[in-house]
């Protein structure tokens, strides 16, 4: 797996150097990778992940892409960059419909699985979230993704809250999510 990131990190710092760059694909998360908001390892925690890439750019002082262990800290740190100007290439999320989740109970909580292989990942732009279901993340309540719009009705359906998509996904709905 080492061999493969750096195999990945290598064509995706092409991908992102000067001139007109192409998208970059998702890559799989690192064993030892650290959530860009909270530093938490991310595969040592339940839950949706994120990635997003930035052109040009090395978001908290490392390569690309930006790395996180909930998506509402994803779009958090998005809003900030894009307030100060930076553009993304690829902004990339746990797609719940293409991988085999399970939800488990810890204390009073349940959570869903960690999934942080490059194949679990679909485009932020291209899922449909349930927003604050009573199935959380290393975070607290979370969006989880899925690009099966049926998916995401059915886990609404079973654990509760609300559908939006990415252009839905605002700084107050991400300001109601967490803990």
């Amino acid at each position: 797996m080492v061999a493969g990131a750096g195999t990945a990190a290598v064509s995706v710092a092409g991908c992102l150097g000067g001139g007109e760059a192409e998208t970059p694909d998702p890559v799989t998360v690192p064993e030892k990778a650290t959530c860009d908001v909270c530093g938490m390892v991310i595969s040592q925690h339940p839950g949706p992940t994120a990635e997003v890439f930035y052109p040009d750019r090395d978001p908290s002082g490392h390569d690309n892409p930006a790395r996180f262990d909930s998506v509402w800290e994803a779009y958090q740190y998005e809003f900030g960059k894009d307030s100060a100007g930076w553009e993304d290439a690829a902004f990339y999320v746990t797609d719940h419909s293409s991988v085999s989740y399970e939800t488990f109970e810890d204390g009073s909580d349940t959570l869903i699985s960690r999934h942080y292989d490059a194949s679990s990942f679909a485009a932020a732009s291209d899922v449909t979230y349930v927003v604050g279901s009573a199935v959380k993340g290393t975070m607290g309540r979370d969006l989880l993704g899925f690009s099966g719009r049926s998916d995401a009705e059915a886990f609404q359906s079973e654990w509760g809250g609300s559908l939006t998509t990415h252009d839905g996904v605002t700084p107050e709905v991400v300001a109601g999510l967490g803990r």
